[in-house]
């Protein structure tokens, strides 16, 4: 029999725990029925572990993450942690997590699941939306220096550096190609090539890997007509790469587009099969321990993780269709409007469960 794989488990602070818990029992229950052994430890970060340790990832954390077969991340942050002048942040943690391991693509899919298109503040028909941005993570403004701020006699300053170096924008580029062409083989490669020298070197980068492309239609798009277009014409979109700052903005301007974040997964990825996965709606402070935060997005990142990580893609389609079957079916979080149900953070977990129960691994006919 196969050993079991090995999960690592960050919860994080407020509704962190909430949602990786049902993202848990979802990966549990498909694991058995798939016949996959799934072992699961957990380990803290965030604004937790500050409180803990004094530190926001400790150094046995980030061993235990190396050794595992993927993290399962739930949020960091709140206002108990919110000073800007203090020496370590919530957010360290999740940066510290994604340079130790060596994770350069995150990986935000974006699509609107067709009964929820009226939640979205965009109007016309967007339920053919289908695009999934890749944001360069170990390079840019929140790794390069120097970084600092200090006196002057005219009053303070401030400078954050942003670097890049050709070998981090062609290997975040090429994880964008090889999507593209496991899709409809259309890239946007954005930039702000007219003002930045990153920018310069990014189009560079992105002109020359092209032409070895040559089935893969390729635009180049300034990072402010991206963020135009995505209110605009978002269908147009098939996999946009962009680097860390941008990836950062435009992914939470994408995540709006199927009217609630609490439905958008990401899988942050290296050049293995170890992945950090993780919902990008954060900590959510304010409904932390009232049991209505939709787990939805937790869940839809183990989906991922069951895919890049384990391999399991018949698995993670079993996860991702029965999401669909109970959104289709009227069950709504209270983030979510419409519908004809509204459940909890547990009961939204528990119908999600049966219904992979229902279908087994293969995601239905």
């Amino acid at each position: 029999m196969a050993r079991p794989a090995h999960i690592c488990v960050m919860p994080g602070d407020g509704i962190g725990p909430e949602v990786t818990s049902q993202a848990i029992r979802v990966l549990e229950i498909v694991g058995k029925i798939a016949g996959v052994g799934l072992e699961f430890h957990t380990e803290t970060v965030g604004g937790c572990c500050i409180d803990e340790t004094g530190t926001a990832l400790t150094p046995s954390g980030l061993r235990h993450a190396k050794r595992s077969a993927a993290v399962l991340f739930g949020a960091v942050g709140g206002p108990k942690w919110d000073d800007p002048t203090a020496s370590v942040r919530p957010e360290d943690g999740l940066l510290a997590l994604r340079k130790g391991l060596g994770l350069f693509a995150n990986l935000r899919p974006v699509q609107v699941f067709g009964p929820l298109a009226a939640a979205s503040p965009l109007k016309g028909d967007i339920s053919s939306v289908d695009f999934i941005v890749v944001r360069e993570l170990t390079g840019g403004l929140y790794f390069g220096k120097p970084k600092r701020v200090w006196d002057t006699p005219s009053g303070r300053r401030a400078v954050d550096t942003c670097a890049y170096s050709e070998v981090e924008i062609e290997r975040v580029l090429r994880t964008g190609f090889t999507l593209a062409r496991q899709r409809r083989s259309k890239l946007a490669s954005v930039d702000k090539a007219n003002v930045l020298a990153t920018g310069r070197l990014w189009r560079q980068v992105a002109t020359r890997l092209a032409r070895e492309h040559a089935d893969v239609q390729v635009e180049h798009v300034l990072v402010d007509t991206c963020a135009m277009r995505l209110v605009t014409r978002p269908q147009d979109f098939d996999v946009i790469v962009t680097e860390n700052t941008f990836g950062d903005i435009l992914t939470d301007e994408a995540a709006v587009i199927g009217g609630s974040m609490g439905m958008m997964p990401s899988a942050s990825l290296g050049a293995g099969r170890l992945g950090l996965y993780e919902p990008i709606h954060g900590s959510a402070p304010d409904i932390a321990g009232k049991g209505i935060a939709n787990p939805l997005a937790a869940i839809l990142s183990a989906a991922l993780l069951l895919r890049y990580s384990l391999g399991l893609e018949a698995a993670a389609r079993t996860v991702e269709h029965a999401v669909d079957t109970v959104i289709d079916r009227g069950l709504r979080t209270a983030d979510i409007a419409g519908g004809s149900k509204f459940v909890g953070t547990v009961e939204m977990a528990d119908a999600v469960i049966s219904v992979i129960k229902d279908l087994g691994v293969e995601g239905g006919p």
